[in-house]
């Protein structure tokens, strides 16, 4: 621990009670599942990274840790220093995973380099990629040694582009693949102690029976657990759109244009592993002409013109007039949609005609991926080790990223003129980005997402730990307030019931934190409230977060307050405005105590700014969910305004817990909405008074607080 380390008593109960996942399971498909809720200063991460490294070590197995954000992942990352000091004992033990489009692609760099001379002007920024690529402890461009400037002066395209984005990695055929960065992080995550991990890479690979891993991991721990829903939803739904369509059509076909060449299609990246087998030549050759049904490049500029090619775009053109015929506001900057009820004239024809040319590339998909996996069986004797990987990938591959998703939106097709199964949400949407149309198509989502991830993960998994300092709902009803966390992680859909523990936060917030609802500033006026928020970043001189429901309100209020911020030496920062990432941004933020920080949800969740860099938290409204068509079905499936309050309560309990992250921090958060109902007060600590006020009372407050501390 060192000298640095505070006592924390609450820190021993919560691990003993996190070890019961680690103990034997009592039966098959019978998890043992602890939900553990430990407020901020309990030290989770270690709580549970002692009992996690214990059994690992003793059974010789992994534990997966999984997180929601990327900021989370290296905060474990550099947690697990103290237990392993020695860099080489560490780097056996610990792995750092993420999904491969995180890392630096070598092929991609090596054809980059390539092509400098006929490129002299990109030779800075590939030279620079390249002395970064020989320095990386593992090639993450996402964070860990990826300096976030070099985007900046390098450009994307020579920086996070050279990812293996497109899908087109050949395994053991490239020159590179002895080194690779993603390949070695995969082999040693199956001999290591502690994966960690995210959600959304976990997720992936549990909706596809272990993606990259031949076996799923038996243990794991789900930190930031209230993301678990979300990561769930985003995991195993289905989208029929334009951009999902061009983008099979690309991993298939590879680049159809001169220019672009990296793209490798799937005939270049398997056709040594055909040449001698005419009936897989045959199924390739059916495949690249049946991935002609899916959109090429320029989609969506034929769609804006009327004139669609195939039956893809046709489809899509119909979905289109959909959306615009069922919605109003289409002038505005958000994105718009519509349900499948009342089809408009040709929508339900081109569904038909698209389900049936999708059958024509299902059908040789699924034959060639069978007749690569059989050549495993058959040429046992003649294939070496790293034949065998490279041809099992690429049916596996072939399985979950071809035939699993053409199935899926065959039978989202299907259901199209029919009632929509119960279990599943239908609808249409033109995905839009400041007003720009920039995807269309049909959408289908779990109504209830951990359904599949308590079929697919929870139960074949022998112990989990679902771990958050915001776990529980806050209406004051224990039971219900258990219920919610259950419901939000899929443990009430497992045989056994969940081990509950709740460790409370040390944190003395009656005495350090303050809450103010401000009831005289009206929250459509953006004038009011971009005063507001300047005032009050003001009194507390800086160490400003400023939360928002909406990008417009936040760019809004951004342009009336920074001229004078930064006329009495506050600088400000704002997501969204600044041509930044999010990362970046916090960096920045944690760094200067004087600045202050505009952000959305991404910031919310991603900020942990202990010390006086974060002093004082402004969110301009309650943060209702957005009334979307999943949404409404949510919110009918699970309890209209039970629902509605508990994402509410959730969201002001993750905005909060980012003002107070060590026992000396101070802090005051100030919501500018008179409209907030006091059931909604159970979402701050207990003891901690909520006092409605009028701005300048709320600005006289926060100075005198901050003050004296």
């Amino acid at each position: 621990p060192g000298k640095v380390a505070e006592p924390r008593p609450q820190q021993a109960d919560y691990a003993s009670a996190v070890s019961a996942a680690f103990a034997p399971r009592p039966a098959p498909d019978t998890p043992n599942v602890v939900l553990a809720e430990a407020g901020t200063g309990v030290g989770k991460t270690l709580g549970y990274l002692a009992p996690a490294t214990v059994w690992a070590e003793k059974n010789g197995g992994t534990v997966w840790i999984s997180t929601y954000t990327r900021n989370l992942q290296h905060q474990i990352d550099a947690e697990l220093d103290r237990l392993y000091p020695e860099p080489a004992t560490k780097a056996r033990k610990v792995v750092l995973r993420k999904g491969r489009e995180n890392y630096l692609c070598l092929l991609n760099l090596e054809e980059a380099v390539r092509g400098m001379p006929m490129q002299p002007h990109h030779a800075i920024g590939v030279g620079l990629m390249a002395r970064w690529a020989a320095a990386t402890r593992d090639g993450d461009l996402t964070g860990g040694d990826f300096p976030g400037w070099l985007v900046d002066i390098a450009g994307r395209g020579r920086t996070l582009g050279l990812a293996d984005r497109r899908g087109e990695c050949i395994y053991s055929a490239c020159d590179h693949y002895a080194r690779c960065y993603i390949e070695k992080s995969v082999r040693r995550a199956r001999k290591a102690d502690v994966v960690i991990a995210n959600h959304a890479l976990v997720m992936v690979q549990a909706a596809l029976g272990g993606g990259e891993e031949p076996t799923l991991p038996t243990r794991y721990v789900f930190d930031e657990g209230h993301h678990v829903f979300d990561a769930a939803d985003s995991a195993f739904a289905g989208h029929l759109t334009g951009r999902e369509t061009q983008e099979l059509r690309r991993w298939l076909l590879g680049a159809e244009e001169t220019g672009r060449s990296r793209a490798r299609g799937l005939k270049r990246r398997i056709e040594d592993l055909v040449a001698s087998d005419e009936q897989a030549q045959e199924l390739m050759d059916a495949v690249m002409l049946g991935a002609r049904v899916l959109p090429a490049e320029g989609w969506a500029a034929r769609l804006s013109a009327d004139n669609p090619q195939g039956p893809t775009e046709a489809f899509l053109l119909a979905a289109r007039r959909q959306v615009y015929s069922r919605t109003a506001g289409q002038g505005g900057p958000y994105s718009l949609e519509a349900d499948k009820a009342y089809p408009v004239d040709g929508l339900l024809d081109a569904a038909v005609a698209l389900e049936a040319a999708l059958v024509r590339l299902a059908e040789p998909l699924a034959g060639l991926a069978k007749r690569l996996a059989a050549r495993l069986e058959d040429e046992t004797a003649e294939l070496d080790s790293d034949q065998r990987r490279r041809i099992d990938a690429m049916a596996r591959s072939l399985t979950r990223r071809g035939v699993l998703t053409v199935e899926a939106w065959r039978a989202m097709l299907k259901t199209l003129p029919v009632e929509t199964p119960a279990q599943f949400v239908d609808w249409f949407a033109v995905e839009r980005i400041d007003g720009r149309d920039v995807d269309v198509g049909l959408y289908r989502h779990w109504i209830d997402p951990t359904v599949p991830f308590a079929e697919a993960l929870a139960g074949p998994a022998h112990g989990m730990v679902v771990t958050s300092a915001t776990l529980t709902d806050g209406t004051g009803d224990t039971a219900m307030d258990w219920q919610a966390a259950e419901d939000r992680c899929g443990a009430s859909h497992l045989p056994k019931p969940a081990l509950r523990a709740q460790v409370p936060s040390p944190f003395d917030y009656p005495k350090r934190t303050r809450v103010m609802v401000v009831t005289d500033v009206r929250k459509d006026d953006l004038g009011q409230v971009a005063s507001a928020y300047r005032t009050l970043f003001q009194a507390a001189g800086g160490g400003g977060l400023g939360l928002f429901t909406a990008i417009s309100r936040l760019r809004a209020v951004y342009d009336r307050i920074v001229e004078p911020l930064d006329a009495t030496g506050i600088p400000l920062y704002a997501q969204h405005v600044d041509p930044l990432d999010v990362a970046t941004l916090i960096d920045i933020f944690r760094g200067e105590e004087h600045a202050c920080l505009l952000g959305t949800d991404a910031v919310r969740d991603g900020v942990d700014v202990p010390g006086r860099s974060l002093r004082l938290i402004v969110f301009d409204r309650v943060p209702w969910p957005r009334p979307d068509i999943l949404h409404r079905a949510r919110r009918d499936a699970f309890g209209r305004r039970r629902y509605e309050d508990m994402i509410a309560r959730l969201r002001l309990k993750q905005a909060f817990g980012r003002l107070v992250r060590r026992a000396d921090d101070t802090g005051v958060f100030v919501l500018l909405d008179p409209m907030m109902p006091s059931r909604l007060f159970g979402a701050f600590p207990e003891g901690v008074e909520v006092r409605r006020v009028g701005i300048k009372e709320a600005v006289e407050a926060t100075a005198e607080f901050l003050r004296g501390w």
